[in-house]
């Protein structure tokens, strides 16, 4: 395997993480306008990467393939918490 076949699977593995990190957030904006309008957004977006890309990596070891469906519900969990954590408590 390549170098870039090698970067273009590193970076489809996290793209669900990343994908979560932008939504997540932006979602919650919508539905909680006033109780998330001093938060900054790209705090949660960060601190939702983060933390969702460690939700991946566990699943993959736990599960030992990637693409695990309660690996996915990790994801939702994990970036609504950074959002509640950050904003809402």
């Amino acid at each position: 395997m390549g170098f870039f076949n090698a970067l273009n699977h590193l970076l489809n593995f996290f793209l669900p993480a990343l994908t979560m990190a932008l939504l997540v957030p932006t979602l919650a904006r919508l539905v909680w306008r006033a109780e998330l309008k001093g938060k900054a957004w790209s705090g949660q977006v960060k601190w939702s990467a983060l933390a969702n890309a460690g939700v991946l990596v566990v699943g993959l070891v736990l599960t030992g393939q990637d693409g695990a469906v309660a690996t996915y519900a990790g994801l939702v969990l994990a970036s609504a918490l950074v959002v509640w954590w950050t904003g809402l408590r």
